[in-house]
């Protein structure tokens, strides 16, 4: 039997001893002890390994205390890469007190709430503890026992909570005599939230607070890695962090420790006896470079093989769209402007942008100016680099879409919010003409709309359908029916009155090569309703006063002609 594919298992130790399929980044911890960072922040987008990493960190350096837990721990390793890299690194494990902390629980309504779900994730840390600091209470202080049991309790005020980090080290110094290695997963999924919801400025205090206690001026910590999707500036959370290492997609270092290489990738599908789908896994998921390290979205490709390893044939899907946050992207095109627009749409017909690096930058700078938000969407994922180039003392990126999931994510957001648009316009006039028969005042009511939408040209036809589709739905009086079966085809769109006694329309879509192939073609569109009887189906049902248009677009321009259906 193979090996069950990982999916959604997070858990290093889950991973080794459930026999998952588990492509080998221990070297991560190699490079992490080389490079000696103090202080060290890993921004890479959602489900691109992060938590799974600092829970191979946590399971290779942790002293429990208990040395059967040790020796555990340390079978989990066998086989793997780090146990090839010398006794140097080998003599680190299982040598530190570890404090593992992720804030994904604090994606909350309030910041009552989030604040909430913070001090519990560290007060069941404080917990896990507890037993070591029990049996050693005698080498610390009456108050900081206190202190330490009404964190782990839950009762500590929330002053006290912001400095735990802190206390935890010291505590821990004193009863093992050694510094303590601080894991923090997702810090900026709070602020991320936050900002969304209003209380962003209460989580930047907050979240300051505990770092300060954590990183600053704590004598008791021998490193720290903290991971998230975006740098934020030091000003507003790394206050005077000046020994903070940040790692960003950027850097060459670390580079294929996150997300898989493509020779992981070809090796995972060689072991499903799936490499014949390989064109169509880069396709869809291939397309980040980290630093210059080519990488593909790992949870997309274990979604994707689980798919083809119960059928070869299974089509590609965009599974991360259901696991990252989309906000961002709903939100540059709630408030893009013309210019925006016209820049999106550049990115979904396979064009690139050139922007300015702005990696210390804060979700309040996001709409400050476009570039803020490109670099947001680089950060995170819904962007890559294709060139990096520099200008004086500045660096600029060539970008562009990864790959066609997230082509995919666009798209679909884009129509979700061209929905939501359309609902709030009033079409009362389009109808008017359809019942007039008045092609012209239809191309300029269509192309008027076209005008302030985002549109895309890689999939035209359903970008067109889904659009026409959606403002001829908009009507009280009228059922609007898509690619239905009728006479000898499809008919792209039928509109219908309740009423057999009503009007009924027929609408058929081309989509031209060209500004000059317009006429042509919604005259094309006109006459295959007739070659192809796609009235059938209504005379079938009992209408008779029946209505054709043939409609044509290229990019944002429209050209409808009219027909009688009785031809």
């Amino acid at each position: 039997m193979k090996k069950p594919l990982p999916i959604g298992v997070e858990n290093f130790e889950d991973m080794v001893t459930s026999g998952y399929y588990y492509v080998d980044k221990t070297m991560f911890i190699k490079e992490l002890l080389d490079l000696k960072g103090k202080a060290n922040l890993f921004t890479r987008p959602r489900r691109f390994g992060k938590t799974l990493n600092l829970s191979m960190l946590r399971h290779f350096f942790e002293d429990t205390g208990d040395e059967k837990v040790n020796e555990r721990q340390k079978n989990l390793f066998q086989g793997m890469k780090i146990m090839e890299a010398g006794e140097s690194y080998i003599s680190q494990m299982g040598s530190y007190p570890v404090f593992g902390l992720t804030l994904k629980s604090a994606k909350q309504e309030d910041y009552d709430m989030a604040s909430y779900m913070i001090q519990d994730a560290i007060s069941t840390e404080f917990e896990r503890h507890r037993e070591v600091v029990e049996k050693e209470r005698e080498r610390l202080s009456a108050r900081e026992c206190e202190r330490y049991n009404a964190i782990a309790e839950g009762k500590a005020d929330e002053k006290n909570v912001r400095n735990s980090l802190q206390l935890f080290c010291q505590c821990m110094h004193k009863i093992t005599g050694r510094n303590t290695v601080i894991l923090i997963d997702e810090y900026d999924v709070p602020l991320e939230n936050a900002y969304f919801k209003g209380f962003y400025n209460e989580m930047v205090d907050f979240i300051r607070s505990l770092f300060e206690s954590a990183l600053k001026t704590n004598d008791y910590l021998q490193f720290a890695v903290i991971t998230g999707c975006l740098r934020i500036s030091r000003e507003s959370i790394f206050t005077g962090l000046n020994h903070l290492n940040i790692i960003s997609v950027l850097d060459k270092k670390y580079s294929e420790h996150f997300g898989f290489t493509e020779r992981e990738v070809m090796q995972m599908m060689a072991y499903y006896g799936v490499e014949s789908r390989f064109p169509t896994m880069k396709e869809w998921y291939d397309g980040y470079l980290f630093g210059d390290t080519e990488v593909y979205n790992p949870w997309s490709v274990i979604k994707f093989l689980y798919d083809l390893h119960s059928d070869v044939n299974a089509f590609p899907r965009p599974y991360w769209i259901n696991t990252s946050s989309n906000d961002i992207i709903k939100d540059m095109i709630a408030r893009a402007d013309r210019e925006m627009k016209g820049q999106i749409e550049m990115l979904l017909d396979g064009g690139t942008l050139d922007i300015q690096v702005h990696e210390e930058v804060t979700y309040g700078d996001m709409h400050s100016n476009s570039e803020n938000l490109w670099n947001f969407l680089y950060f995170t994922g819904y962007l890559t680099k294709e060139s990096e180039y520099f200008k004086g003392k500045y660096t600029f990126l060539k970008v562009r879409l990864p790959n066609l999931e997230v082509m995919t994510i666009y798209e679909t957001t884009i129509m979700n919010w061209m929905e939501d648009v359309i609902k709030k316009e009033d079409f009362h006039d389009l109808y008017s003409a359809m019942e007039e028969g008045n092609a012209q005042k239809m191309t300029d009511i269509l192309t008027g709309q076209l005008f302030h939408t985002i549109s895309f040209y890689d999939s035209a036809e359903n970008f067109y359908h889904g659009f026409l589709t959606g403002i001829l739905s908009q009507s009280e009086n009228y059922l609007v029916k898509s690619n239905r079966e009728s006479g000898n085809g499809r008919s792209d769109i039928m509109v219908k009155s309740p009423s057999l006694r009503g009007r009924s329309f027929i609408l058929e879509i081309k989509v031209s090569d060209s500004i000059d192939d317009l006429e042509d073609d919604a005259k094309r569109a006109l006459q295959q309703i007739y070659e192809k009887r796609y009235m059938e189906e209504l005379r079938t049902e009992g209408y008779r006063k029946i209505d054709c248009f043939g409609v044509s677009f290229f990019r944002k321009d429209c050209e409808v002609r009219f027909g009688n259906g009785q031809k």
